[in-house]
């Protein structure tokens, strides 16, 4: 698939799994609302309930930041699979005021309470994907 292309279905996705792996090298997979611009993802931890506020994916970016996140789209008639995949460096920041503001245009949920915790950028290296549509 084009980067291009995978770039637009990855954006378009309402939710994305985020993978980090671990200071023992097993591999962490958590579900993500993002929203992208050209080659930058942001994701942030925002007020849903967490057992804790250290969160294993932000100290295993601090300790490792090769990231990947992926997006897909199901559906019973095969024809309309796809997904789209995005890889590379991350980085945990306190600010990020700008790239926030993305999830709160993305996110109706963000515009009463946008997310106030340490946020995610991931700096896109590669775009691939797969769809059945031809």
């Amino acid at each position: 698939m084009d980067p291009g292309r995978a770039r637009a279905l990855f954006a378009g996705a309402r939710v994305a799994r985020l993978a980090t792996v671990r200071p023992d090298g097993t591999p962490r997979l958590v579900p993500v609302t993002f929203a992208v611009r050209g080659d930058v993802i942001v994701t942030a931890v925002d007020h849903k309930p967490k057992t804790t506020t250290a969160l294993g994916r932000l100290a295993d970016i601090a300790a490792n930041p090769r990231v990947c996140l992926l997006a897909d789209h199901y559906d019973d008639d095969w024809e309309r699979l796809w997904w789209a995949r995005a890889d590379g460096p991350a980085r945990v920041v306190e600010g990020a005021a700008e790239e926030r503001s993305w999830l709160v245009e993305k996110y109706a949920q963000y515009r009463e309470r946008p997310p106030a915790g340490p946020a995610v950028l991931v700096e896109v290296g590669r775009w691939s994907g797969w769809t059945a549509a031809r």
